[in-house]
């Protein structure tokens, strides 16, 4: 996302040739719990997202035919320059970034909001003329920031933009990040913190996306969080922990009932995964956690 610095550094690590990796055959794939054909039923329950920045050794168009195949509808975290390529794809994009974005300079500085308010209302206006809903925003590092501050902060510089997103039927939507071991000194590192964000822009276009990874680090209590804080979610992303890598049981978060909760909640947006794949076959990987997380 942006300019989040360990998932810059993994893309620059995995900046090799778009013609070195075979896409494989999924029609012979096994060794999981569930098929790939019942996990492409209709009657699934789960709009399946997956973040593009951790598998962005492949090549976007392949990448999205693969998503396809495994009965994933959309791709995350995509520039303005990927969307037509997935969406030639049948795909959808379900976030949308670019390169101004930034987790350090974010709302919560007032020495951002102008040239923030200037982009963004710009790629919302890009967003919504793609049909695309919903745009990520990041609170910024506090620097000895008080909690007060930071929300009056972050409410003068989003009510502008909500305005105008809400015109355009975008959502703007902020992470929650751990600010304990990827993201030292980040603000919005609490489902409370960005709750009360949301309850003083007091805007529906304006939601959090609940990153469990990031949330199981600083807080725990998962599901119990989902199930408070439920009202102002309209995304999630995934990731095994401790490690940020496949969400099975080499991991201590139970992803069945944590996908349960989120679906008892009446949650009908997109469930992201966003873990950093460690098998040779990244895609087996996250067919696996495609299964993982089909109920």
């Amino acid at each position: 996302m942006a300019k989040d610095q360990s998932r810059r550094t993994l893309l620059k690590n995995l900046g090799i040739g778009a013609g070195l990796l075979a896409i494989p055959s999924f029609s012979n794939a096994s060794g999981f719990d569930i098929a790939i054909n019942n996990r492409q039923d209709s009657t699934s329950k789960i709009n399946h997202s997956v973040c593009r920045w951790c598998f962005a050794d492949i090549p976007l168009k392949e990448f999205a035919k693969a998503c396809r195949e495994l009965g994933i509808s959309a791709i995350d975290l995509l520039k303005p320059s990927e969307w037509e390529i997935v969406q030639e794809e049948g795909l959808a994009c379900s976030m949308a970034t670019d390169d101004f974005i930034s987790l350090t300079d974010g709302f919560n500085d007032p020495e951002n909001h102008q040239k923030l308010q200037t982009s963004y209302r710009e790629l919302i206006d890009k967003a919504a003329d793609n049909n695309i809903e919903n745009v990520i925003c990041f609170s910024g590092s506090r620097r000895g920031m008080d909690n007060e501050t930071g929300w009056n902060n972050c409410v003068e510089g989003l009510m502008p933009l909500l305005d105008h997103a809400q015109s355009r039927k975008v959502t703007l939507v902020m992470e929650l990040l751990n600010s304990k071991v990827n993201h030292p000194d980040y603000m919005a590192d609490h489902t409370s913190w960005g709750a009360e964000l949301a309850r003083r822009l007091d805007r529906p276009n304006f939601k959090l996306l609940y990153d469990i990874y990031h949330m199981q680090i600083m807080e725990g209590d998962v599901i119990r969080n989902i199930r408070e804080f439920h009202p102002y979610i309209n995304h999630y992303h995934t990731a095994g922990n401790p490690g940020r890598n496949e969400i099975n049981n080499s991991q201590e978060l139970n992803y069945p009932a944590i996908i349960q909760a989120i679906l008892d909640t009446g949650f009908n947006g997109y469930i992201a995964q966003e873990f950093i794949p460690t098998y040779d076959n990244k895609l087996k990987a996250l067919e696996e956690a495609i299964g993982i997380c089909t109920l």
